[in-house]
């Protein structure tokens, strides 16, 4: 199978050049004090549609013929493709239909009808999107834009990995999320043909991660599961393209589990000030959890930002949580007036913060005259939670539980 050239990238950035930005690289010193390394991040979550996305569905428009262009185009996605294709078309002038899973993020889907495209909501993942999707291409006689496996758009996503040696030509390592393997392909085309020696390892969710066994038995492979909160990556099976850039470019896949992509969209909101989504964040996870083996300055990509607040919201939680820094407690007190307020005096004593009380007296498993009482507490790290902890057992209560 012939894979896609350095010509081919060089020829997209042509295109692109005055549609996408050329998005900032920064230095991050706070991830490479928990890794130890010199790391970087490629921020594609700031590009137009928040996702490297629009580089290979405009260069995928582009080349279509007058016909093709009459007739108009359609693809399938969770949102960040939708996204790109909805306003590469309307920059060119070309009608776009869009199906997108019934539950794709809100946010995505509005942004989706806000470029121009017009879209359809229909099953439940983005494999009955693309069903449907090709059908409807057969049937109008529309091109299919595909999310990852067609050389127009590896090549154009091949552009970011031209910027990535232009901005940091001493680059080392370079950590790209996998869905269906576009951005790591056209990526992997452009660093390997200019700096041949970068390791360039790719990473997947663990709850979607078709590319371990598809590597394994050289064939495209459909992953057991497609459950994980990244759903930008959320691809059951990579297309034959791009898993043989993979296997011909990459030196390495490997999975991250979804408490680390959480842990890695929070620390990249606090510290870096980013707002990334949890596909978008998978390189970083990868970093921070100890799953690469690293030389020389490290990029990890940031493929995009598009992430529902409500979403944004429960992962900020949950992160807070496995941190140590949010936590909810139960004990018991005596119903007698003032106990609530003896406890609560004895936890801003500990410097905990007070973020919601719960006072319950019907527990069946509470014994008379007792209530219990749920904390919800703002801490400092899991030693300042034990520390709390031990201080209310020492003044009589019962041990609290977590």
């Amino acid at each position: 199978m012939e894979l896609v050239g350095i010509e081919a990238v060089r020829a997209a950035q042509r295109l692109l050049e005055g549609v996408t930005q050329v998005t900032p690289m920064e230095r991050s010193r706070a991830i490479g004090a928990a890794t130890g390394g010199d790391v970087w991040l490629k921020c594609e979550n700031l590009q137009r549609t928040g996702s490297f996305k629009l580089r290979g569905a405009y260069n995928r428009i582009c080349q279509l013929s007058d016909d093709e262009r009459r007739h108009g185009v359609v693809c399938a996605s969770a949102g960040n493709h939708a996204q790109g294709v909805a306003l590469a078309a309307k920059l060119q002038g070309v009608a776009a239909t869009v199906f997108m899973p019934k539950e794709a993020p809100l946010p995505k889907v509005d942004a989706t009808e806000a470029y121009g495209a017009e879209v359809q909501l229909v099953g439940e993942s983005f494999d009955d999107a693309l069903q449907r999707a090709l059908a409807f291409a057969e049937e109008e006689g529309r091109v299919f834009v595909h999310p990852f496996d067609h050389p127009d758009i590896i090549a154009g996503q091949g552009t970011v990995g031209l910027e990535i040696v232009d901005q940091l030509p001493e680059v080392g390592t370079v950590l790209v999320c996998v869905g269906g393997g576009g951005l790591i392909s056209g990526t992997a085309v452009a660093l390997r043909a200019l700096r041949p020696d970068v390791r360039i390892v790719g990473v997947q969710a663990a709850g979607a991660s078709s590319f371990e066994r598809s590597l394994q038995e050289g064939t495209p492979v459909e992953a057991a599961t497609c459950d994980t909160i990244a759903d930008g990556i959320a691809v059951k099976r990579p297309g034959e393209l791009t898993l043989a850039h993979v296997e011909a470019l990459v030196d390495e896949v490997v999975t991250v589990d979804d408490e680390e992509l959480a842990r890695a969209v929070v620390l990249l909101l606090e510290r870096a000030k980013l707002v990334v989504e949890p596909a978008g964040a998978a390189a970083v996870a990868a970093l921070l959890s100890g799953r690469v083996e690293v030389r020389g300055p490290v990029v990890a990509m940031l493929s995009g930002g598009n992430i529902d607040p409500l979403v944004l919201q429960h992962l900020v939680t949950g992160g807070l949580t496995t941190e140590g820094r949010y936590v909810t407690l139960r004990t018991t007190v005596p119903d007698h007036p003032g106990e609530l307020s003896r406890l609560l005096r004895l936890v801003g004593e500990q410097r905990a913060n007070v973020v919601g009380v719960a006072h319950h007296r019907l527990e069946h498993r509470l014994q008379l005259g007792q209530v219990e009482v749920v904390l919800e507490l703002e801490t400092r790290g899991h030693d300042h939670v034990e520390g709390l902890r031990q201080a209310l057992v020492e003044a009589g209560y019962p041990q609290p539980r977590l």
